[in-house]
């Protein structure tokens, strides 16, 4: 029962308003903030009316999600402010120039690029505790965490420096920072991911490849065996994707490097009708690139090297670090329900090849060859690691989320008995790769992105949001001036035809809500905030196609398209009206106040469902797969895991 309310006068409540007041205006100082005591959580009522306590075993899996929850910095009210000004006065270049649709790299020349690295796990021996080996990497994460603050904090303001000295510095934007993960939970899921793989997918948006394979990884990666995989081919076509892979060759020599697309249009039937569905599905060419890109990677690991070979009596005591016997025709006929029975997470058992038994280090240790081959997929979030798992098995086996970081902990699933795949979940590598860039590419979660009118700026400079849309200009929504003067026949003015008028990233913003009736609360403006959420949603998720050129490949001329794909599917896109997520929809609330995205995070740590809202832009709206994400399969919510 809540506590019983204290009895106050009057004259006690007159002063507590002056109090108020007084501290409002910044006449006398805040009062300390009172904490709350801990809510005890209460169990559910049974069917009998008993009161049926929580488990100990859901309780814990709340508290790993919590632990295991995203962590990045918050930009300043100040850059927020000055963003939205910005937004508002700045007018677009258009058309948009042929240069842009080339992806650019932000730390040209930039010597701090050689520093950014990947917090490695520390060494350890078996016989340190379990709080001696975490105190260890806890003070290595650390100092990791300071030294990347600094790099990354002299980056921006570097840019921002060279910002004002441009003579037009008035009309750019100020320099954003990069995000990266900073929970060491989440870093540990990746190292354990590393260590037990003996083959890495490296999973890259084909949209802009380079900004999920930067430097830091590509270092942390050096001594595995790589495949890099470019996902979402489908939504980026044929000839990007190849020209992608001549430049990924070029910058990463050796590496197999295949494209995948992860969903399938579903047949229409008497059941599924109206708007397209999709389904977890490969296509076979695909597969085999896959399974050929493995076994080539397979092979060179169960192949002995020149030192071992050269020499036959070590010839004949090495022991490979892979399974040499593979059944690679089962890989590519296996799908449906007779593989991935067998999940797992962090707390899957080891196998006898993987049960630390003895240190490597000792002269009496031998190594066994292991009964399974393990192939772990890493990547950033949002670029499709649980779709693939999926698209491989046929069905939904672990749960895909159009919300980047759905995946908590890693989990394995057997795709053959002896093959296995490891789902690692997204982590944001750190890169120099500003804010707004990372968020059009869909790795961080927009509810936690404030600045969405900074965003919105950047990714109208790169499309014309406003052919996408087919958007109006604000100016011409407005009601002409009645002419209340009497006029004789043929001496009225003629009505001048209104000018064209400059957009703005915030006219584009006010147009939409405009155009979806989405209007503020308290004073009924256009809910611009809400409007961003919606565009950069619709970006992000692929529902408006877009993707850049490798640097130096001369795209053909767009005709001021940028990075826009129109589709060939005339058929207008239409989504299913939901609520919206607590980030945006605490905006109606505000008038126009920017969101903070403090209201993302829910107190359970469950993921809240994307807003499609009706996403119904024009005809030219591109159909992305991951709108299949959107849809739930029949009959299989119980069996599924959790996904990137």
């Amino acid at each position: 029962m809540p506590p019983r309310r204290k009895p106050t006068s009057t004259k006690q409540k007159k002063e507590d308003q002056k109090l108020r007041r007084a501290i409002k205006r910044g006449d006398a100082p805040a009062p300390e903030p009172t904490k709350k005591p801990p809510r005890k959580r209460k169990g559910k009522l049974g069917p009998t009316g008993v009161r049926v306590e929580p488990e100990a075993a859901s309780i814990a899996n709340v508290e790993s999600a919590k632990r295991l929850q995203s962590a990045f910095v918050k930009v300043s009210p100040a850059f927020l402010e000055e963003t939205k000004v910005l937004a508002s006065n700045v007018p677009l270049t258009r058309p948009i120039p042929t240069s842009r649709s080339e992806f650019a790299t932000f730390d040209v020349n930039l010597p701090e690029n050689k520093l950014f690295i990947c917090p490695r796990r520390p060494k350890w021996r078996f016989d340190m505790s379990k709080e001696m080996v975490e105190n260890n990497e806890e003070a290595l994460y650390k100092k990791w965490l300071s030294e990347s603050d600094d790099l990354v904090e002299n980056w921006r303001s570097k840019h921002e420096a060279r910002r004002k000295e441009d003579e037009n510095s008035s009309q750019l934007m100020p320099a954003s920072i990069t995000h990266y993960e900073r929970n060491i939970e989440v870093w540990r899921q990746l190292w354990r991911v590393g260590e037990i793989s003996q083959i890495l997918l490296v999973l890259l948006d084909s949209r802009c490849p380079t900004l999920h394979y930067p430097p830091s990884l590509a270092s942390y990666l050096e001594k595995k065996k790589v495949v890099l995989v470019l996902t979402k081919a489908d939504i980026t076509g044929p000839a990007r994707v190849e020209a992608w892979k001549a430049y990924l060759r070029d910058k990463h020599p050796g590496f197999p490097i295949i494209e995948v697309e992860s969903y399938a249009e579903k047949g229409k039937s008497a059941v599924h009708q109206g708007k397209k569905q999709f389904v977890p599905s490969i296509p076979l060419i695909f597969r085999e690139k896959l399974i050929g890109a493995l076994k080539q990677v397979h092979s060179e690991l169960a192949t002995p090297p020149e030192r071992v070979s050269a020499h036959p009596e070590r010839l004949k005591s090495w022991v490979p670090f892979v399974k040499r016997e593979i059944d690679w025709d089962a890989l590519l006929h296996a799908s449906g329900d007779k593989v991935g029975h067998s999940i797992g997470s962090a707390n899957l058992p080891r196998t006898e090849s993987e049960e630390p038994t003895a240190d490597e280090s000792d002269p009496d240790y031998t190594r066994k060859e292991p009964d399974i081959l393990t192939i772990g997929l890493i990547g950033q979030p949002n670029v499709g690691k649980s779709s693939l798992l999926n698209a491989l098995f046929g069905t939904r086996k672990v749960k895909a989320s159009k919300t980047p970081g759905k995946t908590k902990h890693f989990q394995t699933l057997f795709w053959t008995p002896d093959v296995r795949l490891v789902d690692c979940p997204g982590l944001v590598v750190p890169n120099f790769t500003p804010m707004e860039m990372q968020v059009l590419s869909g790795v961080l979660p927009l509810s936690r992105v404030s600045a969405i009118a900074f965003c919105t700026h950047f990714a109208a400079q790169l499309l014309p949001l406003e052919r996408v849309l087919n958007l109006v200009h604000p100016s011409t929504l407005e009601p002409e001036p009645e002419d209340k003067r009497t006029w004789r026949d043929g001496t009225r003015p003629k009505k001048n035809e209104r000018d064209a008028h400059n957009w703005t990233s915030m006219d584009i913003l006010t147009s939409y809500a405009l155009s979806k009736g989405w209007l503020t609360a308290k004073a009924g403006r256009p809910d611009v905030n809400r409007a961003g959420n919606a565009i950069l949603r619709a970006l992000a998720e692929g529902r408006i196609s877009w993707g850049f050129w490798p640097p130096g490949s001369s795209p053909p001329r767009d005709d001021g398209l940028g990075i826009w794909i129109p589709s060939s599917d005339p058929t207008r896109m239409e989504f299913d009206s939901e609520d919206e997520e607590d980030g945006h929809a605490s905006t109606s609330e505000s008038d126009g106040e920017a969101n903070t995205g403090s209201q993302d995070e829910s107190e359970e740590g469950e993921e809240v469902e994307d807003d499609d809202d009706d996403f119904a832009t024009g005809q030219n709206i591109g159909v992305g797969r991951f709108e299949a994400l959107a849809l739930e399969d029949d009959g299989s919510e119980g069996s599924e895991g959790s996904e990137d």
